[in-house]
């Protein structure tokens, strides 16, 4: 019961973010500042495990082709699937999910805590509104940094597979263009919107209803990242399964 009494309670939290709309002028500046902390603030760890995600798998692919009837286009191939259908859009949103996540949860329950949201209401400002309406326009722009870890998730297969001497350069750019479907990029961006989705409010949820102090923040942070990474999950078997097979 206390699993539905959440759930619940996370769709009337949605409701009521999208209710009693904050002043235009005040959102502009709040969203901005969202922009900067979770998308910017994020570029460098997702350039940076982006590049090397891309490279270990080409390394493992390589590694694993001991069969001189293989072709070495294959590596580029695999490296490419794997990147732009699970690890740029899921495993990048687990990894952003401890970071964004946490970071959501913590400064929500902070001001939680310090009776900051008590302050909002006592003001007449609807605090679901100004607290988490702007993460989740600033999370819209999600799919791009997505974008960027597809770019060099690729760029790092190619620096290990040429670099390492596995396959030279014209067949491993043969193997990316080989059996290439667009539809792939269309299902990898729609789970991308729905992943910035839940990377906005589940961790938000987690702050705005918590209880106690400061040591509950940080439980609350844990508990968030968790839940967030259980519901990527899940909504990644669902797309999948509705858009794939």
């Amino acid at each position: 019961m206390n699993y539905l009494h959440s759930i619940g309670e996370y769709f009337l939290m949605l409701k009521g973010t999208f209710h009693r709309m904050t002043k235009g002028s005040v959102l502009r500046g709040l969203i901005l500042k969202e922009l900067d902390d979770l998308i910017i603030g994020s570029m460098g760890i997702v350039a940076f495990l982006s590049f090397f995600i891309g490279a270990v798998v080409a390394l493992q692919t390589a590694l694993n082709l001991n069969n001189p009837l293989i072709p070495k286009t294959l590596i580029a191939y695999a490296a490419r699937q794997s990147i732009i259908l699970e690890f740029a859009p899921t495993f990048i949103s687990i990894i952003m999910a401890g970071k964004v996540g946490s970071y959501i949860t913590s400064s929500i329950g902070s001001m939680n805590v310090t009776e900051q949201i008590d302050a909002l209401e006592v003001m007449g400002i609807n605090s679901l509104n100004y607290l988490i309406f702007p993460k989740i326009v600033a999370m819209l722009f999600y799919p791009f940094v997505i974008a960027i870890a597809m770019f060099l998730g690729v760029f790092g297969a190619y620096a290990a597979a040429v670099m390492g001497g596995f396959v030279p350069p014209d067949q491993f750019v043969q193997g990316l263009q080989e059996d290439f479907i667009p539809f792939h990029l269309v299902y990898a961006f729609i789970k991308t919107f729905l992943f910035a989705f839940i990377l906005a409010t589940v961790p938000a949820y987690h702050g705005y209803y918590m209880k106690g102090g400061a040591l509950e923040v940080g439980e609350a942070s844990t508990t968030s990242f968790v839940w967030t990474s259980v519901v990527i999950i899940i909504t990644n078997y669902a797309v999948t399964q509705l858009l794939l097979s």
